[in-house]
């Protein structure tokens, strides 16, 4: 792949590019977005790469976090408050598969040769507009194969994520994974039970979210060990066609294909130490799977009020799954009728309940759910006489 005579840079990011250039540092773009717009997709996100320590960058640049500082990483703000990652050319002299040292007062060429594919490992100036490409990641572009700087084994170990990310880009890209990064992986893949649930989670999301075909980057997550290792209570699916649904789903939403995924997505979410409100709305898409009869209205009411605000993640699941439209048409109609599906749409509240009657406590929740139930079979009884009228 020939590179293009120069890459449009945001002004932002020449203007803190310039700033470090003036003091002596030299600088380049790096990373992600250099890939990005080689292959086409936009992407202004530029992470720099300088010889400027972390010390140098904030004494240059009045606003900075320290966002990875022991790993020479600072964030500065442009002018319009936006963040830049600019970070130390380093090599790592050492690490346990999560965390690394790293050294500072290295060479361009070294910095990249610590990265993790060669299509990530591509430098742009974008002053002098002069390409870096020592491991030809151009040419892996072109060849659309995610391939490992050196050697491979070596660079898995010395981060395990590494492993997912590969994964990551195969799917997203579609490109191949080079033969021996792809055995290399599967040979270290034990060392994906060192990461972090967080960082996991994260490549888990990720990859959901950016993969060309959802079910492509399940099968590579299953092939290289992740799911054993991170997910097992979702093995089932790649056996009895659950797999194949995902990429009808629609929005590619990690955590309704999660739930659909998994025979245990509270286990499988909690694991990943996902937010409470995700882990119970993964637990109800599990549990309301149970389809009603399309044609029978209260039964379909019932289900909606069970399911209530995962009705929409049911519809997408049951659509995906070629069950017809009978069930989704169904919904639609009971919504377009403003049908009442919890306790808060009655036409009467507690409140109104002790008026009558109805001793405080318990026996005013349990005669709403009544009444609920009522209205579920009949909607026209949602009226206060009449539902007043019920509990005389």
């Amino acid at each position: 792949m020939p590179f293009p005579a120069q890459l449009s840079i945001p002004p932002e990011v020449l203007e803190i590019v310039e700033k470090l250039q003036s003091a002596g540092h030299a600088t380049y773009c790096v990373g992600g977005a250099i890939r990005d717009n080689l292959l086409g997709h936009p992407n202004q996100d530029f992470d720099l790469a300088t010889t400027a320590t972390p010390n140098e960058v904030c004494e240059i640049f009045r606003r900075t976090v320290p966002v990875g500082i022991e790993h020479g990483t600072v964030a500065v703000f442009d002018k319009n408050d936006v963040l830049h990652e600019v970070t130390t050319f380093r090599k790592d002299v050492k690490t346990d598969g999560r965390h690394a040292e790293v050294e500072f007062g290295v060479s361009l060429e070294e910095d990249l040769a610590r990265r993790d594919f060669t299509i990530n490992a591509i430098a742009y100036h974008p002053l002098e507009h002069e390409w870096l490409d020592p491991f030809d990641g151009a040419g892996d572009l072109a060849r659309k194969v995610i391939r490992a700087v050196g050697d491979p084994a070596q660079r898995f170990r010395e981060d395990y994520l590494r492993i997912l990310r590969a994964v990551r880009f195969s799917a997203r890209f579609g490109f191949k994974i080079d033969p021996e990064t792809w055995q290399a992986a599967k040979a270290n893949a034990a060392g994906l039970q060192h990461l972090s649930a967080e960082r996991v989670r994260d490549e888990w999301f990720k990859g959901l979210e950016t993969a060309n075909r959802g079910a492509e980057f399940v099968r590579l997550w299953d092939e290289v060990g992740a799911l054993a290792r991170w997910l097992p209570e979702t093995q089932a699916a790649m056996f009895d066609g659950r797999r194949a649904v995902i990429d009808k789903l629609g929005d590619p939403d990690p955590i309704l294909i999660t739930a659909f995924l998994s025979d245990n997505p509270t286990a499988s979410l909690s694991r990943l130490k996902c937010s409470n409100a995700d882990i119970k709305r993964a637990a109800s898409i599990s549990r309301n799977q149970v389809w009603p009869d399309a044609n029978d209205g209260a039964n379909v009411r019932r289900w909606m009020s069970g399911a209530y605000e995962v009705v929409d993640d049911l519809v997408a699941i049951n659509r995906a799954s070629g069950r017809g439209e009978g069930l989704e048409a169904a919904v639609d109609g009971e919504r377009t009728a403003g049908v009442p599906l919890s306790i808060a749409d009655l036409a009467v509240d507690g409140t109104d309940l002790i008026e009558r009657g109805i001793p405080r406590g318990p026996a005013v929740g349990k005669t709403l759910m009544r009444l609920l139930a009522d209205v579920l079979k009949d909607p026209s009884l949602n009226t206060k006489e009449r539902l007043l009228d019920l509990i005389s």
